[in-house]
């Protein structure tokens, strides 16, 4: 990938798309070098899917910048939930109407199926933190909340599968619980977050302790802020994104600069000459903005390693469980129907251009968030009611999973940077025009 990085900037395929085959290739279906089984397997599987995704929501915290009374937080919002909530009954309703799943197992994929992906969706996110793109946003604030989100809808799922420590999401008290779940998680999170950043700040400054290893502090942090909230039964996907929105809340407030020109992207990212990290590290302007950069920069260089090894891992599993016929009509369905209804009904009102409402309809990745609540799921033996087979159902919904994950891999993965070529000149003709 060191050789190849250069190369796959000039071409239209993301990194993804090279691991896939890869990892199909190491699998019982080719070579059988790597044989992986999901349920055999699920503990560990869920410990690295887990990993990754927390290192990734916690980089999609970092991102963004702009402060929360800003109108385009409105749109990550409602694609994160709004959206989430149409696109959950609607897999659902195809999973029982469509493939003969009993309700559990439907309501469960589609709690699967719903978040979208904050790794592979790197080329659609953010590209530096004063980035105001309404596309861009959306997309990455999605990516942070809708993997939190959806963790209620898959424990309803595994109650329904008579999982018994599910059970609390459909006694009287579900709602009760959810509702403790997503503030806690939210809450906390922030807490944690904003209470770690402004102590090492405040050491630095005052007394010019708590220097360096910011690579530590990153991933203390995310182990701090999801171990604290699962103590107190929160949600510890939403905790993590929040302590990351914190850290950066400190920064944006700190710095003094309220607002980052993309032009001007120095001012934050290049402020430390090696010579001179310890007095930016201390600078009473600069101190928050040194400590946030250099975390956001070693766990981007995480995200990184995470998507090799987990789309890597996504191929081997692929080709030890078999690509799926449904899986693929799903796909298609979810790709072309399900997530452009979804999008269409949850940005009712909003100030988006209609190309702007497209590209947001598409680019719905499916990837990390998918894969790790799958193998969450199959930890648990799933009791199917009367007329369903238990023992096969697992197996059926994991090859779905599987495909849908992989067709969004090579789908998403060619048309992301031709689309978003497209829609920068686009951006660009019209500012030409308008100027």
């Amino acid at each position: 990938m060191s050789l190849m990085a250069s190369l796959l900037d000039r071409l239209p395929f993301s990194p993804a798309m090279f691991y896939l085959p890869v990892g199909y290739v190491l699998g019982p279906a080719v070579s059988g070098l790597i044989n992986i089984s999901l349920v055999q397997h699920a503990e560990l599987l869920t410990t690295l899917a887990k990993m990754a995704l927390l290192l990734s929501l916690f980089t999609v915290g970092l991102k963004l910048r702009l402060p929360f009374r800003d109108s385009i937080w409105r749109l990550p919002l409602r694609l994160g939930v709004l959206a989430m909530l149409v696109t959950i009954p609607l897999v659902a309703l195809v999973g029982m109407f469509m493939f003969n799943l009993p309700l559990g197992a439907a309501i469960l994929l589609g709690g699967i199926l719903a978040p979208t992906d904050p790794v592979l969706a790197s080329d659609v996110q953010i590209k530096d933190v004063g980035d105001r793109d309404r596309i861009r946003y959306s997309l990455t604030g999605e990516g942070g909340l809708n993997d939190g989100t959806a963790f209620p809808f898959v424990m309803l799922g595994l109650s329904l599968l008579s999982v018994p420590s599910a059970a609390a999401y459909i006694n009287t008290n579900a709602m009760l619980h959810v509702a403790w779940g997503i503030a806690a998680g939210l809450v906390g999170g922030w807490f944690t977050g904003w209470l770690i950043g402004r102590l090492v700040v405040g050491l630095r400054r005052r007394f010019r302790l708590a220097l360096g290893m910011e690579e530590f502090l990153g991933i203390g942090l995310i182990a701090l802020a999801y171990g604290v909230t699962e103590a107190i039964h929160g949600i510890g996907f939403l905790a993590v994104f929040a302590a990351g929105l914190a850290m950066r809340r400190i920064e944006s407030t700190n710095s003094g600069l309220q607002e980052v020109d993309p032009d001007q992207q120095q001012t934050l990212v290049h402020i430390a000459p090696a010579s001179q990290k310890e007095e930016v590290a201390t600078h009473p302007a600069k101190a928050s903005a040194y400590m946030t950069e250099t975390v956001l920069g070693f766990n981007q260089q995480l995200e990184q390693f995470a998507e090799f090894v987990m789309v890597t891992l996504t191929g081997i599993l692929l080709s030890h469980i078999g690509f799926s016929t449904p899986g693929a009509l799903l796909a298609l369905l979810l790709f072309f129907v399900i997530r452009p209804l979804s999008v269409a009904l949850a940005l009712i009102g909003a100030r988006v251009s209609p190309l702007q409402r497209r590209l947001m309809a598409w680019f719905g990745i499916k990837g990390i968030g998918s894969l790790y609540y799958l193998v969450f799921a199959l930890q648990y033996p799933w009791l199917a009611p009367a007329g369903y087979r238990s023992s096969a159902l697992a197996p059926h919904i994991s090859s779905m999973v599987l495909t849908v994950v992989a067709m969004s891999i090579v789908m998403h993965g060619i048309s992301s940077t031709p689309l978003m070529d497209m829609y920068q000149r686009r951006r660009r003709r019209q500012s030409n025009r308008s100027a």
